[in-house]
């Protein structure tokens, strides 16, 4: 016998090219420009861009040069954060007028359950869409948004009518959209995966669907799960306004890049000062040190190792970041290091996977 779903109502809501719409914002001449945040020097990684820059192909994490050469007439803005933080908190005030369950994704970004919501309005939809209207009144920016039956399918639908737009996924067209949903634009299905699919012949949900839980969780380990129940429109997982920190990072990307492990070794030590604050600022620590590389060919190794004790300390960090950066030869030159503690004491196991299947369908949306 089928489990019911828990049918609720999610609304993703996604600020269209944030840092760069603030900076058009806050500089009229930008208005209408491309514009790109980041640094114009040759090391320069973009990190974000506008949509009259996207135009061009200029994406976030591109390297400046590329972007440059796209589009020549880019212009580069510097990075605000304080400007960032101060209208994501507008932001996230206008989302707390409606429900108190808000699960910030980052400083643009977050899922609202609003199944019951402030208002006592039955409609998601109506809901998003004020809730856009007044984004726009309050801070002068656009927002898109998705809304569906879980943060899932609503945060795969935020990216349908961008910019500017939202898009709602009812119940009864969940399945349907699923299986023409091509899978790359799977949330959770990065490139590597993409690829590893498409070999596989698993091109849209309709494929995915005909694999069994068994298959999927043999090639595709832990993930074979998730993808078996999210295209059969099963994602258990709740709106949580304190959600839990799974990892905490820090990472460098350096003015020329460097070839001698003693040069890295001392830019580690600062970056492994720099987690210990944090660290200690948040109260938490971690296992699982990951040390990451990026090459001056922009390849980028990741080197992890999982201790049986948690640590927070950056001498007992940069230990093991030594041994993991010794563990090979570093094969090139190097233009970024970052090192990531995961695996935090903050982590309560989820809930197993339910094999539910069956949608309930009849639903105000």
């Amino acid at each position: 016998m089928h489990d019911e779903i828990p049918i609720r109502k999610i609304i993703h809501v996604d600020m269209d090219a944030f840092f760069a719409s603030v900076a058009q914002l806050d500089n009229p001449d930008l208005r209408g420009k491309p514009v790109a945040v980041g640094g114009p020097s040759d090391r320069g990684v973009i990190s974000a861009a506008s949509y009259e820059a996207r135009k061009f192909g200029v994406r976030s994490a591109m390297s400046s040069i590329v972007a440059k050469k796209l589009c020549p007439d880019l212009i580069f803005v510097g990075s605000n954060f304080e400007r960032y933080k101060e209208v994501s908190q507008k932001i996230r005030k206008i989302f707390l007028e409606y429900t108190a369950l808000v699960e910030p994704l980052s400083l643009d970004e977050a899922y609202l359950d609003v199944t019951e919501n402030k208002k006592g309005n039955p409609s998601a939809t109506l809901i998003a869409k004020e809730i856009r209207q007044k984004i726009f009144e309050q801070t002068g920016l656009t927002a898109s948004a998705g809304i569906s039956i879980n943060k899932f399918i609503a945060k795969v639908a935020s990216d349908i009518n961008k910019p500017n737009g939202q898009k709602t996924i009812a119940p009864e067209e969940v399945l349907d959209f699923l299986e023409k949903l091509d899978i790359r634009k799977f949330y959770g299905v990065g490139k590597v995966t993409q690829e590893k699919m498409y070999n596989l012949g698993i091109f849209t949900g309709k494929d995915l669907k005909t694999k069994s839980l068994e298959y999927l969780t043999e090639t595709f380990g832990k993930s074979g799960a998730y993808y078996f129940f999210v295209v059969r429109g099963i994602h258990r997982s709740e709106v949580k306004p304190n959600r839990i920190r799974k990892s905490l990072g820090a990472e460098r990307t350096f003015f020329e890049n460097i070839s001698s492990e003693i040069f890295m070794l001392e830019r580690l030590q600062n970056i492994a000062e720099e987690i210990e604050r944090r660290l200690k600022k948040s109260k938490v620590a971690g296992k699982t040190v990951t040390l990451k590389i990026k090459y001056s060919d922009f390849t980028l190794q990741t080197r992890s190792k999982t201790l049986p004790y948690f640590i927070s300390d950056k001498a007992l960090i940069l230990e093991t970041v030594k041994e993991l950066l010794f563990q090979e030869k570093v094969s090139n030159s190097v233009r970024l290091l970052g090192i990531s503690l995961s695996n935090l004491n903050t982590e309560t196991k989820e809930k197993p996977l339910e094999k539910a299947v069956s949608v309930q369908l009849e639903f105000d949306f």
